[in-house]
């Protein structure tokens, strides 16, 4: 049970109403109206992190699941379990990420990269030279601040839903590695 009431719908501006109509109705959403003058544009970021990246879809998936892990959100990493799956990371490596094992020989060097960069990201205030050095083997810059961009965003989708216990939803099934479908539903993917 969310630790906030809904709002009341005749609070929420026509504009907001309007631009939400768009999507099924979804309890994540729902919180996000007490602050009718943000959900636009963090749904609008959320559409730009899955439309707009050059960063490969299987590197965003990757980082979106360690920012899950690390913030201990399982909203965000149900979600992407299966928007993971067909961006092509197997149970064994979501499982690895679960597990919080960097260590691990079942990830390739870059994965293991990839996943320790956006660990340390969440969950320190300075990434290591070792683990940014490694991470720069396989990005170039503009997939590195599309990463911060993805934890930053994700950091926060994740405090939403567990500060807020929001309650999980299934919307998220229909999700492809690109988004939502052309016609309906929640661009973010979140």
């Amino acid at each position: 049970m969310a630790r906030l009431h809904a709002p009341d719908p005749d609070t929420i501006p026509g504009d907001v109403g309007e631009f939400l109509a768009k999507f099924p109705p979804d309890t994540l959403f729902t919180m996000l109206t007490h602050s009718p003058t943000t959900i636009q544009p963090f749904i609008t970021l959320a559409q730009a992190l899955y439309t707009s990246l050059e960063l490969p879809a299987r590197t965003r998936e990757l980082t979106i699941l360690t920012v899950a892990e690390n913030t201990r959100c399982e909203f965000v990493a149900t979600q992407h379990e299966s928007i993971s799956e067909r961006a092509g990371v197997r149970e064994e490596i979501r499982q690895v990420i679960r597990n919080r094992d960097w260590t691990s020989p079942a990830l390739s060097e870059h994965d293991r990269a990839i996943i320790r960069f956006a660990a340390e990201i969440v969950t320190q205030p300075q990434v290591s030279d070792t683990v940014f050095t490694s991470a720069r083997r396989f990005l170039p810059d503009r997939h590195i601040v599309e990463l911060l961009h993805l934890c930053g965003y994700y950091w926060t989708l994740s405090r939403v839903c567990t500060v807020l216990e929001v309650d999980l939803t299934q919307l998220y099934g229909q999700v492809s590695v690109a988004g939502f479908p052309t016609g309906g539903g929640n661009p973010s993917g979140s």
